[in-house]
């Protein structure tokens, strides 16, 4: 059993951090990589990339959007309960080298991914600037923790409600332009926002690293569910990634294959709720 010693409401209650005692992997865990989780015995298996993780204290950090019944699930857990299962940490860790100066961009719950990244290539000594984004301004996160990880941080919001109005890519586009000299760029968050800042990227020739999430089982290479087509050839997220060329992935495939059981969790959703509603009520 792995116990939540923190936890954390962020997003007016929709995202939730918990931090986890899970000696074993945050000590072997490096920016990137990922754990599956479990909430009890019946529970689906969620991969979910480690926003942080401290070794000292035997410690990793996990930040999920409620989204679905194993998501709603998760939330209802508290301090001082347990997953019953935390399996990690797998895939491959971000590919990080001294090269100059690199930018960051993360949207959503992808900004909690990309959290480990950022402060990883400041502290090899790249010169870091982050964007980060979110619908609203109630739908940020991370903020203080991304400001402090990185050399200049410029937050977005699509509605205009907090800092700068509209997407990231447009943010991103103005970096590029002022910035001949960027060498790498790093963007993880929904799959539209990875596959317009890819691009734009690749009109200003800088390298892009995208972190994907296909739909995952095992999360150990042997049920091909996680398969992804990159450069022409299919990969599998989970032992080749979760992080590929920006450049080469098919994101229509992607995003295809995202949306094969909408319906089906939308509905699983629905009657999760109303069995919640009900055994409030008793």
């Amino acid at each position: 059993m792995f116990k939540i010693v923190n936890r954390k409401e962020m997003a007016q209650g929709t995202v939730i951090l918990n931090e986890i005692e899970a000696p074993l992997i945050a000590n072997k865990a490096k920016p990137g990589q990922f754990v599956i989780l479990k909430a009890d015995e019946t529970g689906e298996r969620i991969p979910l990339t480690m926003a942080n993780t401290n070794p000292e204290k035997g410690t990793i950090t996990i930040i999920y959007m409620v989204v679905g019944k194993s998501t709603a699930r998760f939330k209802t857990l508290k301090v001082g309960d347990s997953y019953m299962d935390v399996i990690g940490p797998l895939g491959k860790a971000t590919d990080i080298e001294k090269v100059g100066k690199v930018v960051c961009v993360g949207g959503g719950t992808g900004v909690a991914v990309m959290h480990p990244i950022t402060r990883a290539n400041k502290l090899i000594g790249n010169d870091v600037t982050c964007i980060i984004g979110a619908k609203t301004k109630d739908l940020l996160i991370l903020e203080d923790e991304m400001r402090a990880a990185s050399h200049r941080l410029i937050v977005c919001t699509d509605d205009g409600s907090y800092g700068k109005p509209g997407f990231v890519t447009e943010a991103l586009k103005e970096v590029l332009e002022a910035n001949k000299d960027i060498k790498m760029c790093y963007a993880i968050g929904p799959v539209p926002m990875m596959k317009f800042v890819s691009k734009m990227t690749k009109e200003y020739n800088v390298p892009t690293i995208v972190s994907l999430n296909p739909i995952m089982v095992d999360g150990t290479g042997m049920c091909g569910g996680c398969r992804v087509t990159v450069g022409g050839e299919t990969k599998f997220a989970c032992v080749d990634g979760p992080e590929f060329d920006g450049h080469k992935v098919d994101y229509d495939e992607l995003f295809s294959r995202l949306a094969s059981y909408f319906e089906d969790e939308k509905k699983c959703m629905e009657e999760y709720c109303k069995l919640a509603e009900a055994a409030a009520k008793l």
